[in-house]
């Protein structure tokens, strides 16, 4: 089978990771460019069109710049489903990286993730059926589509693994619907939903 030998790459940088179950931990980020989706809340619509053609050569030798920080990698986008990710993956892995994958759940491709975060999108929350057992965690965006409907019916078919509510950029009316729903979810005796936010707005890093 022909590997692709060239990424389409928005930005690969360090950080804290923001949201979610590892939030805080570091963690390098290999950030895709494209996406399918192109929601209105997107904090990181430059991802959708902007970007570069690399070399896999060429990415590994920027993410070993920070292999001293930490072994985590989170694949990121964009939606980085959207490209045969699998040659990467599988050097990323043979280097002894522990991988996170950040996706929409439309596209699912058999890779060896550590990590995996699933991120429906609205209006219809498509998924793949595959991501219901290897997902991690869940992550809600809280903005005009988001209903009980909806978060009930994820929030079953996840009922293993957390379901995060998380406001849209940390916005206050986004933050005031998210408590609303929680409380809601929570009269609707929902187990394993929980309260989100981003630590990337809160100390305003990248």
């Amino acid at each position: 089978m022909h590997q692709q030998n060239t990424l389409k790459i928005s930005e690969i940088f360090f950080s804290a990771q923001g949201e979610g179950l590892r939030v805080g931990e570091p963690t390098i980020f290999v950030r895709f460019a494209g996406c399918e989706v192109r929601c209105d809340f997107c904090d990181t619509k430059y991802a959708w069109n902007e970007g570069e053609e690399e070399e896999i050569k060429t990415i590994l030798k920027k993410i070993e710049k920070f292999k001293s920080l930490t072994k985590w990698v989170c694949i990121t986008g964009g939606e980085p489903m959207l490209q045969d990710i699998s040659e990467l993956v599988k050097m990323l892995k043979k280097q002894g990286y522990l991988l996170h994958l950040e996706t929409n759940g439309r596209i699912f491709r058999q890779l060896p993730f550590d990590w995996v975060t699933i991120s429906p999108k609205p209006p219809n929350y498509i998924f793949a059926k595959e991501y219901v057992n290897l997902a991690k965690e869940v992550k809600l965006v809280v903005d005009k589509y988001l209903s009980m409907e909806i978060i009930k019916k994820i929030s079953w078919k996840f009922r293993k693994v957390p379901v995060f509510l998380q406001p849209d950029s940390m916005k206050r009316g986004s933050m005031k619907k998210a408590y609303y729903l929680w409380k809601k979810g929570m009269e609707s005796k929902i187990k394993n939903l929980k309260l989100g936010y981003q630590i990337q707005k809160i100390y305003r890093i990248k």
